[in-house]
């Protein structure tokens, strides 16, 4: 499978990492997103009309939505669909609004991008704070992760924006839950980083340590 690539791009590592959860190989094909803007030139345009990334092809198939891509990835792997297919569509959904909020607060900030960024954040924190009664409820009831005890593409989808929100100006020290939650996500084997979202820092054991 390819993979067209931006490494800044929280919708590309969401599939990036959701391939590296379930060790599917992708061969990256980076393009310089800003500010050449190169997923906008002619030859990507015929791939994906629409001059979004990421793209994934795989065969003749191209596909040009994330959600339709970790769908992909796991079509041998049932168990990251969950249980209950209305719910792992509602978090599909809700990871786009986050992307919308929280994703374009963060282009705001580190790429200039243009937005009303008081609307954006304001947007950003009323679905974190959904997304923390959510967690809320779950840990409650014993479960970790959106639809269950175990992780699935709705995890994916949500996690990257979330975990980014600091780098659109909004802290995530209101949310514990989340905070948890994002543990979870990134204790995960085959967890893999991007830049701004980081590996769980590694315990020194007592052995390990000099006088």
């Amino acid at each position: 499978m390819i993979l067209y690539d931006y490494v800044l791009s929280a919708s590309c590592y969401k599939v990036r990492l959701m391939a590296s959860l379930i060790g599917v190989p992708l061969t990256l094909k980076a393009l310089n997103f800003h500010p050449e803007k190169a997923h906008k030139s002619p030859d990507m345009l015929a791939l994906n009309p629409e001059g979004t990334l990421p793209i994934l092809i795989d065969g003749d198939d191209v596909l040009t939505q994330s959600p339709d891509m970790l769908r992909h990835l796991v079509k041998d792997n049932a168990d990251w669909l969950g249980n209950d297919p209305v719910q792992t569509d509602h978090w599909l959904g809700f990871a786009a609004g986050l992307n919308a909020s929280l994703g374009m607060a963060r282009l705001h900030d580190i790429l200039s991008y243009e937005a009303d960024i008081d609307q954006v954040r304001r947007d950003g924190v009323t679905q974190l704070r959904q997304l923390e009664e959510h967690l809320t409820e779950q840990r409650i009831d014993g479960f970790a992760f959106l639809t269950g005890n175990a992780p699935t593409i709705a995890d994916i989808a949500c996690f990257p924006n979330t975990a980014l929100a600091p780098d659109g100006g909004i802290s995530l020290d209101p949310y514990p839950s989340i905070r948890l939650w994002m543990r979870d996500i990134r204790s995960l084997p085959n967890f893999i980083e991007m830049p701004g979202i980081h590996r769980l820092h590694e315990l020194v054991t007592p052995s390990e340590t000099t006088a």
